[in-house]
């Protein structure tokens, strides 16, 4: 178990949760990734995820190179596509689309990535990825051809989360996507984290700190932001404070 797995799990067994902030290199630009590094050490944030559903830019690796020029957080890749697995990263979350159907998305696109992966170096976390119904056709959802999980039907994401629990994944990865109108509700996380070994991670639609305390308090064990923090990136520490918090906040309740 690499290093940053072994975070992910120490959140779970602790019954703590972490904060990552969700870069997209299309929106972001490299001379702007050493503030952003300076932001994120001043909030003490746990990770930093990079990728998107879309690679246009082609400034990945620079803008990875730029932050850890001033900050020792994790990077962890979570990408749209096999071009985005890049050595400069720490780890990446090897994802299999386990809401879906389509098959290029469970198998397809990580027989075409291995090779990369194998000689990256990287650590690899194999991750149950679910997409949840956001309110808005999300890029994600529209990129990957899949139907998401919808967000009234929490047995279904169980069922889906156990699934790829028992066929090994690391972590599962519950996402609304990008610009979603309603983030996965308390409820579905609830549900989901209380009946799985394994960590959870949830992103999507989360737009304050109240948020964040409410998904990490609901059982979220990684409350991931990225678009929120694209408008206001003042928010990182707000919200990085409400996911710390929100373990002592269940031990008081």
């Amino acid at each position: 178990m690499g290093k940053i797995q072994t975070q992910f799990r120490d959140l779970k067994s602790q019954g703590k949760s972490g904060f990552a902030v969700l870069a997209d290199p299309d929106k972001i630009a490299p001379a702007e990734m050493q503030y952003l590094a300076r932001l994120c050490n001043d909030a003490k944030v746990d990770f930093l995820f990079m990728g998107g559903s879309l690679l246009m830019a082609h400034q990945m690796e620079l803008c990875i190179q730029r932050f850890k020029t001033e900050s020792d957080i994790p990077v962890v890749l979570f990408p749209g596509s096999p071009a985005q697995v890049t050595p400069y990263a720490d780890a990446l979350l090897y994802l299999s689309l386990v809401s879906g159907r389509n098959a290029d998305m469970l198998i397809g696109q990580h027989v075409v990535s291995a090779p990369q992966v194998k000689a990256s170096g990287l650590e690899v976390i194999s991750t149950g990825y679910m997409i949840i119904d956001g309110g808005v056709q999300t890029t994600v959802s529209y990129i990957s051809n899949a139907q998401p999980i919808p967000a009234n039907k929490p047995e279904i994401a169980l069922c889906t989360a156990w699934a790829a629990e028992l066929q090994g994944k690391h972590i599962i990865y519950m996402d609304a996507g990008s610009g979603a109108r309603k983030p996965v509700s308390a409820e579905m996380i609830q549900k989901v984290s209380t009946h799985i070994d394994i960590p959870l991670v949830v992103g999507g639609g989360i737009l304050t700190p109240e948020k964040v305390n409410e998904n990490c308090r609901a059982g979220a064990n990684v409350v991931v932001v990225g678009n929120a923090i694209e408008r206001d990136p003042l928010l990182i520490r707000d919200m990085a404070q409400a996911a710390r918090a929100a373990a002592t906040e269940k031990i008081l309740n």
